[in-house]
């Protein structure tokens, strides 16, 4: 069976929120928690956390799951950074495919990851979530593209490779526009903190 690896980017600094947004409680969970106990029920396998800025306490939220966490020391470049730290360890790992996850996606279930990975024939080809008429993450990239995704760079993560013209398989979830940049949108989404 292919080793499809999860990454749940959970490095940056949270400036909007005002609060590491990583550490906010959803449904009585932390976030970052939430996200990888989501990624651990999916079909992918294993499951890393990428940590930057409040590493200590975001590792201290994820340090009794079977998680790999792993560190992002150029974080202040922002999602680029944590893209090439996950792909750097799937490429360590020998894995055959890497699911990108952000750590704000309020919305995520272990369900739309295993749509994403049946989607991309077991992590073959690539498969990105669309919402808001685009593509974006979660989404999958075979072995392949590991050096693509290593040379990323700034604040775009992997959006700029899902905006090539490259064949990429969409699975419709229309509610990956919400995410968690303001306290406001936990309150619009209904949740509680």
């Amino acid at each position: 069976m292919t080793a499809v690896g999860a990454a749940v980017l959970a490095a940056g600094a949270s400036r909007r929120l005002g609060r590491p947004k990583q550490l906010v409680s959803v449904d009585g969970q932390q976030l970052v928690r939430r996200m990888a106990e989501v990624a651990l029920q999916s079909g992918c396998q294993p499951v890393a956390v990428v940590l930057g800025a409040h590493a200590a306490e975001v590792g201290a939220a994820v340090a009794h799951l079977p998680v790999v966490c792993l560190s992002n020391p150029e974080w202040e470049e922002g999602m680029g950074s944590s893209v090439r730290a996950a792909a750097s360890w799937a490429t360590e790992a020998g894995l055959e495919a890497l699911i990108l996850v952000l750590v704000d996606q309020l919305s995520l279930s272990s369900g739309h990851l295993d749509e994403l990975l049946a989607a991309s024939d077991q992590g073959r080809r690539i498969a990105a979530s669309a919402y808001q008429g685009v593509l974006g993450v979660p989404a999958i990239f075979p072995r392949r593209f590991f050096p693509a995704l290593q040379a990323l760079e700034g604040d775009s993560g992997a959006r700029q490779l899902l905006r090539s013209h490259l064949p990429i398989t969409a699975v419709s979830w229309p509610a990956g526009i919400h995410d968690l940049d303001r306290m406001a949108d936990l309150v619009r989404n209904g949740r509680v903190t």
